[in-house]
């Protein structure tokens, strides 16, 4: 018998990593761990996106007990869990799919060495992304830093493989066909999450079915807060209970922008991959001699969306009732933090790690130094939003801003807690003296 451990891929259908177990597999258990290191660190015990991943579980119990299998689901750490496991299966082999984050990177250099020392196997494959971090690279051989001639290659790169108009990176893993390999056990109950320490989230989940009609209209649609113009499929993506390469399947040919930005999450996941200071330093080096103010009231008064500013203010108030906040919106309301208040990238970038359903290390921090200047491809530090030429652009009519902010227009909304011609002056004086600093 061998093992299939899923993590950020709950779905049977179209995964990579679960297609070769099961081929290869005359018997397999998947299982999934809920991992105490990653839940002790969550200070909201109704966190949505644990609600969330325990609701993707019981879904997929269901699917491998239709298959005549089960889901085998444990809680706890994984490098004492999966010891426990190969004494109870006698795996020859374990399969799971590749994850890019540092810890996600440790934890698996750690069961692969428990796993060496059995003399079992630990197979990993790609399936979060279209192109992983060595996949596409400039002609030296070294990884791209800027979004435009990356993107140029990765479509090139799907050109290099393709067959009648479809990509052999977008192509399905036909897993339905193998799944007579499941190892025919019993359904067990799932862990509660009150066992776990959480309890249910009142935060409603997006759907993951998007419509050709949103695909169409996304480049006309995708900046304006106020349409439902966005695909929301965020949390979906980040655990994977839909397939990144049919969402590829059908952007291309329906909207080039929509397909762009599932570049854009490959070139962020490749930028963690090759240079994995990025998780706590700037990129930029040069950036990190920025003398941030790190006002801890302005901070406050931004996360709570009281700053005066009514297009941050909605964003601010979207994301603490709902988990969501639109593209456009993220990036004036972290343009704001990072250079009207020149509080640190970093403080947002937690804040949002702690609020969104669809947090992603990679996507999440890679906006932010974008935004603060100091990433890869980042805006240049004088390209300062300007917050209510952004509202006036994006949201002339108020429909967003009045659905978050209803007091908008009454006494009891704050005045400005800055000046914007004020805070860009200070804001272009302190970055041009830190980096002339730091040459």
């Amino acid at each position: 018998m061998d093992i299939f451990w899923h993590r950020r891929d709950l779905r049977i259908e179209d995964n990579a990593g679960l297609y070769y177990a099961l081929r290869e597999s005359k018997t397999l258990q998947p299982i999934f761990i809920f991992d105490k290191h990653i839940l002790d660190k969550l200070e909201n015990k109704e966190d949505a996106r644990v609600d969330f991943i325990h609701s993707q579980i019981n879904l997929l119990k269901d699917a491998y007990t239709t298959s005549g299998g089960d889901l085998k689901v444990y809680y706890g750490f994984p490098e004492k869990i999966i010891p426990q496991l190969i004494k109870k299966f006698s795996p020859k082999t374990i399969y799971t799919n590749r994850d890019y984050e540092s810890y996600a990177q440790e934890r698996d250099g750690n069961i692969k060495t428990i796993c060496e020392k059995k003399s079992i196997e630990f197979k990993t494959y790609k399936d979060h992304v279209i192109f992983e971090h060595d996949e596409v690279l400039k002609k030296d051989g070294l990884p791209y830093t800027v979004f435009t001639p990356y993107k140029r290659r990765w479509l090139e790169k799907l050109e290099t493989k393709s067959t009648k108009g479809l990509s052999y990176y977008f192509k399905s893993y036909p897993n339905k066909k193998y799944l007579g390999n499941l190892y025919q056990s019993e359904k067990e109950p799932l862990i509660t999450l009150k066992k776990m320490g959480f309890s249910s989230s009142r935060i409603p989940i997006p759907g993951k079915t998007v419509t050709q009609g949103l695909i169409k209209k996304y480049e006309e649609q995708r900046n304006f807060p106020a349409v439902d113009g966005t695909s929301k499929l965020g949390i979906h993506l980040r655990f994977g209970t839909i397939s990144i390469r049919e969402k590829a399947r059908k952007a291309q040919g329906l909207s080039d922008t929509f397909l762009s930005e599932l570049v854009w999450r490959d070139f962020y996941s490749q930028i963690l991959a090759n240079f994995p200071k990025v998780e706590s330093s700037a990129f930029r080096d040069k950036y990190e001699k920025i003398p941030w103010r790190n006002n801890e009231r302005e901070f406050e008064a931004w996360c709570e969306g009281k700053t005066g500013y009514p297009i941050v203010d909605a964003g601010m108030r979207e994301l603490n009732t709902t988990g969501h906040m639109h593209n456009r919106v993220r990036m004036v309301v972290a343009s704001f933090l990072t250079k009207h208040l020149l509080i640190d990238w970093r403080w947002g970038e937690a804040y949002f790690a702690q609020k969104l359903l669809d947090f992603d290390l990679a996507s999440n921090n890679g906006g932010w130094q974008w935004a603060a200047g100091c990433g890869t491809d980042a805006a240049p530090y004088f390209r300062i939003f300007n917050p209510t030429s952004q509202q006036k652009k994006f949201d002339k009519d108020l429909q967003y801003i009045k659905k978050w902010v209803p007091e908008l227009e009454s006494e009891k909304y704050p005045e400005p807690i800055v000046d914007h011609k004020e805070a860009r002056e200070r804001c272009l004086k302190t970055y041009k003296e830190a980096l002339n600093q730091a040459l």
